[in-house]
């Protein structure tokens, strides 16, 4: 199953796709956690595209440990 979330938004949507990439690499959340130093709740809230802004310091964070590019973890889709 895949581990995707859409979200819709007027002119489009996102994709937030960070609990993919955990399952494909074998990541607990809270060994995400504690290697990057992220709250439970930021982690969570890119995982469900529950979010209203995004922390720039923090998805660098996890871009440098998951070793991907920001939109690997979440995209905007115009329609």
């Amino acid at each position: 199953m895949e581990k995707v979330k859409k979200v819709n938004v007027e002119k489009g949507y996102y994709l937030f796709k960070l609990e993919q990439i955990l399952a494909d690499k074998k990541i607990s959340i809270n060994k995400l956690m504690k290697d990057t130093n992220t709250d439970y709740k930021v982690v969570k809230r890119l995982m469900n595209g529950d979010m209203i802004r995004i922390d720039i310091i923090v998805l660098a964070r996890l871009c440098d440990y998951l070793d991907c590019n920001m939109t690997d973890i979440f995209e905007y889709i115009r329609n």
